[in-house]
C-alpha cells in the first residue's frame, strides 16, 4: 500500500538530474522508510511525443515517490501527468525552478516564474487529469524580479488553481549570467521570505529548499512553522547523515538505520541488476558517500570506485570495500 506523500513531505529529497535515478532512490529508501523521494526531472514532451515511458520505471519499494515533470503546455503536461499516475506515482510535481539553458529553451523550469498564469493553467489541467496530488517546485523569483512582489502573486495563482503543496527554493534564479551550478550557490538565500509566505498563505503546505545540510537545520525550519524541508546535495553526498536518523527524528517513528546493514540489503538488488545486464558502477556511484566523514570512508570510496569500473565487476567489490569500514563501525 502506498504511503501518503503529503505526510511524507515533512522531509523530502530533491529531484537532481543525473543523481536521483531509480538506483539512488532505492538506496535512499533503505536508509529512510518515511522520506518523500523525487525522480529526476522528466520532460512532458519526452513522455508524450517521444514515448519514452521507460523513464517512468521504478521499484515498488521506492514509495512514497513523486514524479517531477518539466513542461509548459497544459495539454501535454496533463497527458504526461496521467501517464505518471497510471505508472503508480504518489505525486506529480511541476518544475518551475531549474535554471539551465536547456530547460529555458523548452520554456519550462525557472523561466515559468515569469508566467504565473500559465503555471496555474498547467496545474489546473494536470489536476483535472489525475487523482494524485499535483505540486509545484519554484524559486523565489528570477533575474530582476522583486521576490516580495512576484512570489506572493505566483503562490496565489497556483493555489487558486488547486495546488495545495509547494516547495520553494529560497534563492532567485539568474537566467542570464550564472550557470546552473552557480545558481545553486551564488544567489543569496532568503529563508525569512519563505517563512513569511507560510504566514501569508497558512492553508498552503510549504516546504523549504536550498542550503539545508543537516537534520538539525531541517528541524529548526519545521519548528518555526514550515510544513516540510527538502534537502538536495547533502542528502546525496552524505546520505547517512541526513537519512539514517530521519525516521525517528523527523517523523517520530522507527529507529535509526545502519549504513553497514543497508549495504548488505543492497546486495540482492545489485545482483538482480547485474543479472539483467547492468553494470555495478551504475548503482555504486550513488553509494560513495555512505560513510562520509567516518573512519575508513576514503578507502571505501577508492575501493568502490576503482573496483566498480571493471567490466566484470560484481558484488565482491562491495564486500571488499565494506571491509575497510565494517570493523570500525562495529567498534563504534
Amino acid at each position: 500500500m502506498k504511503t501518503d506523500a503529503y505526510a511524507a513531505s515533512r522531509l523530502s529529497i530533491a529531484p537532481m538530474m543525473d543523481w536521483t535515478d531509480r538506483h539512488c532512490r532505492y538506496l535512499h529508501r533503505l536508509l529512510s522508510r518515511e522520506a518523500l523521494l523525487y525522480t529526476e526531472m522528466v520532460t512532458a514532451p519526452a513522455l508524450v511525443r517521444g514515448g519514452a515511458l521507460h523513464l517512468l520505471d521504478f521499484s515498488p519499494e521506492e514509495h512514497p515517490l513523486a514524479l517531477q515533470l518539466g513542461g509548459s503546455d497544459p495539454v501535454e503536461l496533463a497527458k504526461a501527468a496521467k501517464l505518471g499516475a497510471e505508472a503508480g506515482y504518489d505525486e506529480i510535481n511541476l518544475n518551475c525552478g531549474c535554471p539551465s539553458d536547456r530547460v529555458q529553451s523548452g520554456t519550462f523550469g525557472a523561466v515559468l516564474m515569469q508566467r504565473p498564469r500559465l503555471v496555474a493553467e498547467c496545474v489546473a489541467a494536470m489536476r483535472d487529469a489525475v487523482d494524485v496530488e499535483v505540486t509545484v517546485k519554484c524559486r523565489i523569483g528570477v533575474d530582476d524580479q522583486d521576490p516580495e512582489i512576484v512570489l506572493p502573486d505566483f503562490l496565489g495563482e497556483i493555489a487558486n488553481a488547486g495546488c495545495n503543496r509547494v516547495t520553494i527554493h529560497a534563492r532567485k534564479a539568474w537566467l542570464q549570467g550564472l550557470s546552473p551550478k552557480e545558481n545553486r550557490d551564488i544567489p543569496p538565500l532568503d529563508y525569512d521570505l519563505v517563512h513569511r509566505m507560510k504566514a501569508q498563505f497558512p492553508a498552503l503546505h510549504i516546504s523549504i529548499n536550498g542550503g539545508v545540510t543537516s537534520l538539525d537545520q531541517a528541524k529548526a525550519h519545521l519548528d518555526a512553522g514550515l510544513d516540510g524541508v527538502m534537502i538536495g546535495r547533502s542528502a546525496y553526498h552524505q546520505p547517512s547523515d541526513i537519512l539514517c536518523s530521519a525516521d525517528p527524528e523527523i517523523y517520530g517513528t522507527g529507529t535509526a538505520t545502519d549504513p553497514v546493514e543497508v549495504v548488505h540489503e543492497m546486495v540482492p538488488y545489485i545482483e538482480a541488476h547485474l543479472a539483467d545486464g547492468g553494470r555495478l558502477h551504475q548503482i555504486t556511484r550513488h553509494m560513495l558517500g555512505l560513510f562520509a566523514g567516518r573512519p575508513g570512508a576514503r578507502q571505501w570510496r577508492r575501493t568502490l570506485s576503482e573496483g566498480a569500473a571493471r567490466k566484470d565487476a560484481g558484488t565482491d567489490v562491495l564486500h571488499q570495500a565494506l571491509a575497510s569500514v565494517t570493523p570500525l563501525a562495529q567498534a563504534g
